[in-house]
């Protein structure tokens, strides 16, 4: 499959430890074309992550989405990301995001200026990650001279992608980073409007998530996969809602519905399969198909279900 049309797939947060690497191997051997890591506070680090599963396989690109700059320095995130490029060369991608604001206020690393933190950082690890030097005195990103040694560069230094939603960061992403990573949901309306707002001036990777499930009986696959979408709503997610043709509906839904599941329970399928990647194979082929018409370079999808191994079987029967 073509880097334009890609497929991929995201290692569970909260996969048991002893089933991490088998999940790996089975998403490459599966045929999925990426395999991405996330680092959400309170579960497993990113990039730790992404070197375990580089190791045991041979040919699926991995990507980090994403790690929160204001936790890192720059040049330390360039260090371990050129380590990753070095020894597995051509085969990663690191996500680079303001992250949540209330896991930020937690470890007291909510800048005053989240956006001017993230251009600094991500200028500065892409100016790393390409041999050059970042100097001290400005911004957000305290350096003096800083730059990797020669044997420290990667040959092709990997791509640096925001993880970022809402105009401004998206906007920020399109000047200041090699892609983007878009967070769930991605349905075809918003990653137009996200690309848009990106407003790029060069090629740039768009990487979407949704969650996903796959039956031979579309309506099983929609009733497991509304569990992954009870959250919606609950805070601002306008960026997502606002270019779908039932958004107003969608918000009375959730205004009006006392528990999550009775708000899951309620939404019609229509939204549900414009919402996520579920359905029968061919439905959600077709799904992703929408997604890279709308412009995603990667569709990843995010299995829901009971059994991870089992989730993730089953919806590599779109490949």
């Amino acid at each position: 499959m073509s880097d334009t049309r890609a497929v991929g797939v995201m290692l569970p947060r909260d996969l048991p430890a002893a089933v991490v690497l088998d999940y790996a191997r089975r998403a490459e051997s599966l045929g999925f074309d990426e395999l991405w890591v996330v680092e959400d506070l309170g579960f497993r680090g990113g990039v730790a992550q992404a070197a375990a599963v580089l190791a045991v396989t041979e040919r699926i690109r991995v990507g980090v989405g994403v790690l929160p700059a204001a936790v890192r320095n720059a040049a330390f995130t360039a260090m371990e990301v050129a380590t990753l490029a070095q020894l597995f060369p051509g085969r990663v991608d690191v996500g680079i995001g303001h992250g949540m604001p209330g896991w930020m206020r937690s470890v007291g690393a909510w800048p005053a200026s989240p956006l001017r933190l993230l251009e600094d950082h991500l200028r500065s690890v892409r100016a790393l990650l390409g041999g050059d030097a970042v100097e001290g005195g400005h911004g957000y990103v305290e350096a003096e001279g800083v730059r990797l040694e020669p044997s420290a560069v990667p040959a092709v230094a990997p791509r640096v992608l925001a993880g970022v939603r809402g105009p401004r960061s998206l906007a920020l992403a399109g000047r200041a980073a090699d892609g983007t990573v878009l967070a769930e949901p991605c349905a075809p309306e918003y990653i137009r409007q996200a690309i848009a707002q990106i407003d790029a001036p060069g090629p740039h990777r768009v990487v979407t998530y949704d969650v996903a499930a796959v039956d031979e009986d579309g309506a099983a696959a929609r009733d497991v996969v509304r569990g992954g979408l009870e959250w919606i709503g609950e805070t601002d997610w306008s960026p997502h809602l606002d270019p779908l043709p039932f958004a107003e509906e969608f918000r009375a839904l959730r205004a009006r519905s006392v528990t999550r599941e009775e708000f899951v329970a309620a939404m019609p399928d229509a939204w549900v399969q414009r919402l996520a990647l579920a359905g029968t194979p061919a439905e959600v082929r077709g799904q992703i198909d929408a997604r890279h018409e709308a412009g995603a370079t990667v569709v990843v999808m995010v299995p829901i279900g009971p059994d991870p191994m089992a989730a993730l079987e089953a919806v590599a029967r779109v490949l």
